[in-house]
This record gives C-alpha cells, structure tokens and sequence, in this order.
C-alpha cells in the first residue's frame, strides 16, 4: 500500500460551497477556440458531416473537435480539423491505421465517430485498452482512452505500480475499460487533477474500491465525498516515487502529480502542448488566475521531468532538462512573464 506522507488531510469539507467554485468549462464553450458548447452540441445531429470523405467512418455534428481522435490517429491523418470540428480526411484501410481509427471511436467523447456498419473487429480493439504510452519509455503508464463528455473530453491514466496503482483522473465509466483495469491490479488511488476532470469518479470509485485525492479547494457538491483532500499546499508525497505538486492558476486548487522515477509530470489543464508543438495554459478557460498560473508555470523549471502528460491537449516527450526547460522559457518569454 502506497503511504500518504506530509501534510494532509481527509477531514470533511462542509456541506455549502461558494459560488465562485463552480466555475465550470461548459459556460465558456469548449475547451479551445471553436469548440461548441458541450450542452449545444448533445443537441446537434448524429448524422455524418459532410466535410467527411466517403466510405466506412465518419464524424456526426456533434463532435466538439476536443483533438482526441487526430492525436490519437497521428501519422496516416485519419480525422483533419475541417469548418471547427473533426472529419475523416482519409479512410483508414487496415492494420494498424484501422486499430487506431477505432480506438478513437472508442475513446470519443461525444460519441460522434461511426461506421457505416458495426466493426467486426470492435471487440478486439476493446482489449487494446488501456494503451501503454510507451513500453520501453514509460513502463506501466497507460492511457486510458474512452473520454468523457461530463469532463469535456479529458484524458485519464492509469499508473502500473508494486506499491498500488494510480488512477489520474476519471475516463467514462465502461464495463470493458473496467474489466481491463482490474486485470492490471485495479487502482489503490484515483488523483483528481481538478475539479472539471472528474467525469465517473464516484462510479470508479465504487468499482475499484479506491481512495479518491483532491485539493480541498477544489472539491464541490458532487465529489464532497472524496476520501483525501489536501490542504494547504504541498507538497505531498505518495510513497517514495510520486509527488503532488499544487500548481493553481488554472483553478485555484490545480495540481500535478509527478512520477519521480519516471520522469513523467500528470498536469492536467495546467500545462499542455499542441499540434504545433508549442504550449497552451487555455488562458480563455481560466477560472482563477492567469498570472498564478504562469508563476506555477515557471516553477516548473525547477522539476526534473521528460514528459508532460495532460488532461487537455497533447502529450509532449523532451530528450533532456535543457530542451524541457528551453521550451518552458520560450513559453514563458513569450508571454511577457520571464
């Protein structure tokens, strides 16, 4: 069992929380400029766009280009951003471009990826989840596909660990990721980056019958029943390899967890790379504080970590401290704020 360490407690949060903590992603639009409004879009039609090109898959109107299936269909560019949303842009054949155009219909949020017919090889796909980031790399990380629309589309991880794995935050609750999940030793804890990144949290909870770890400033009506919530802030540790950092800005209770060994920094919507390979803090979706925000930013110069993995946006992989922290001061530079 993984040993809480530091200052931390687990003592109930009252019952009344203040309005400003419920700031929440629906009620500025979507995640990233362009992105519907995820309550408009489970109004729209589930009928193919028609920016799709012909054949099997295809991308309904309801998509709200979250970017999962282009990150996740990278090199043979399945999905392209056509008019703000997703489309096919190219028909997957087989092999391996097929097993990634169906893992991100699995993984889909919104559910807005079909076939003209259901997929004989569904199944098979199923059981490629969760996803090993990196074999060779990262041993024992995996993504957990299946994104949540109650999230906005968040990415979630699982943490293969000897002393308790690590669940960072929630997927969409699904018998199948389940059932895989618990073949990998279930989790003993589920680290909630923030409050918008929840999704089945309680549901997971029940079923792998683990501790839920949440900043207390983050915590409302629908996770007051966390079983961990840290005060104060930080850091704190999680057994020898992990650590929380507190970074807020983005909410006022944001937190990272950093896997020491691995080098590996879980940021949730902290810190995120893009397409473009450069950053992005989703400054239009602050709910706290920008300039904090970039403060927690630069402090991240002081971590030795490889990879960032986030809840929104794309991973991004560093061959060294110097290239990591060139990138993070480039950033920075160009916000005004090094």
């Amino acid at each position: 069992m993984i040993r809480m360490e530091s200052s931390f407690s687990s003592s109930q949060i009252r019952a009344s929380f203040p309005a400003n903590r419920s700031c929440r992603k629906k009620d500025f639009g979507r995640k990233f400029p362009g992105f519907f409004n995820v309550k408009a879009a489970s109004k729209l039609s589930k009928q193919r766009r028609p920016q799709n090109i012909e054949g099997e898959f295809y991308v309904d109107e309801r998509c709200i280009d979250c970017d999962t299936c282009r990150w996740m269909a990278p090199v043979t560019q399945v999905f392209k951003r056509i008019d703000e949303q997703a489309a096919v842009y190219k028909q997957p054949l087989h092999g391996e471009e097929r097993r990634k155009a169906l893992q991100a219909l699995l993984s889909c949020p919104t559910s807005s990826i079909h076939t003209e017919s259901p997929p004989y090889d569904i199944q098979e796909v199923q059981r490629t989840f969760p996803i090993p980031i990196d074999g060779k790399k990262l041993p024992g990380v995996y993504y957990c596909g299946y994104h949540s629309e109650k999230s906005f589309g968040a990415t979630s991880y699982l943490i293969v660990h000897p002393e308790g794995n690590i669940m960072v935050d929630s997927p969409r609750y699904t018998e199948h990721l389940a059932k895989r999940i618990e073949m990998l030793g279930g989790a003993r804890y589920m680290f909630l980056t923030h409050r918008d990144d929840v999704a089945d949290h309680a549901k997971w909870s029940r079923r792998l019958r683990c501790d839920r770890i949440l900043h207390s400033l983050e915590v409302q009506i629908d996770t007051a029943d966390v079983e961990m919530k840290l005060d104060g802030d930080g850091p704190w540790t999680v057994g020898p390899d992990f650590e929380i950092i507190c970074t807020p800005g983005h909410t006022e209770g944001s937190s990272c967890l950093f896997y020491k060994p691995m080098k590996t920094l879980f940021t949730g919507d902290h810190i995120a790379a893009r397409s473009d390979k450069s950053f992005s803090i989703f400054e239009m979706y602050n709910c706290d504080s920008v300039i904090t925000q970039l403060d927690n930013v630069q402090k991240l110069l002081e971590l030795d970590f490889l990879w960032i993995l986030p809840g929104h946006g794309r991973r991004a992989e560093f061959k060294d401290t110097n290239e990591k922290n060139s990138a993070l001061i480039h950033f920075l530079a160009d916000k005004g704020h090094f």
